[in-house]
């Protein structure tokens, strides 16, 4: 297991879209814990309402990646937000960042519901647009070093590790467990499909914005 929590890798300029992205999800969370449940399964990904509501489904895919099941789950996603977001925001600039981001996150959630159509579970977080991210990461900083927490049973140890290798490793490890459960009929869990369909949408999306940004110059 390993734990990911600094990089070595210098700002070039004050990522604002990133810091406003984590205080929007942690004021969210706030909304969440004061209010009923249904606030969260209103606008929560639910891939059955995909053929049942079309528009509020469509809505909910935007909704949904501002939404966390727990203070945990909120924040190992603000936690790789805050490592990997800034320097991805400093290549794409603002505007191009904050697009790149909610492609991501809208593709992981289709990714999601065309793997489970029939579902009727909530899917509610960050994570397809934060491996989105880290996709980008990984194509404009292969060579960075990733602080790195590395646990093996009782003993654990840090070491850096080039951003390739950890977060490739990541995407193998969202790719092994979600082939795992591949047809099986779960009832809540990981949306590994959703973290996939980000990371391969951070992929294609880095590639044509990066062109764009580097033409714009």
């Amino acid at each position: 297991m390993f734990f990911p929590y600094r990089d070595d890798n210098p700002r070039v300029l004050i990522p604002y879209v990133t810091y406003a992205l984590i205080g929007i999800n942690a004021a969210v969370f706030l909304l969440q814990m004061a209010g009923p449940r249904e606030f969260t399964l209103v606008f929560a990904i639910i891939p059955k309402m995909a053929t049942l509501d079309f528009g509020h489904y469509m809505l909910s895919l935007g909704t949904s990646m501002f939404l966390h099941g727990s203070i945990a789950h909120l924040a190992g996603n603000m936690l790789y937000l805050w490592i990997f977001a800034d320097n991805v925001e400093g290549i794409l600039g603002h505007g191009k960042f904050i697009i790149f981001y909610l492609a991501a996150g809208l593709a992981a959630g289709i990714v999601q519901t065309l793997l489970d159509p029939s579902s009727t579970v909530p899917i509610v977080g960050a994570s397809g647009a934060i491996a989105g991210v880290l996709a980008a990461y990984m194509v404009l900083f292969p060579h960075a070093r990733v602080h790195t927490v590395i646990f093996f049973f009782f003993y654990f140890t840090t070491i850096r590790i080039s951003a390739f290798y950890i977060l490739g490793f990541w995407f193998v490890m969202q790719l092994t467990n979600g082939l795992s459960v591949l047809g099986v009929d779960t009832t809540g869990g990981v949306a590994w499909f959703a973290h996939i369909g980000g990371f391969v949408a951070g992929l294609l999306l880095i590639h044509y914005l990066k062109k764009l940004t580097i033409e714009k110059y």
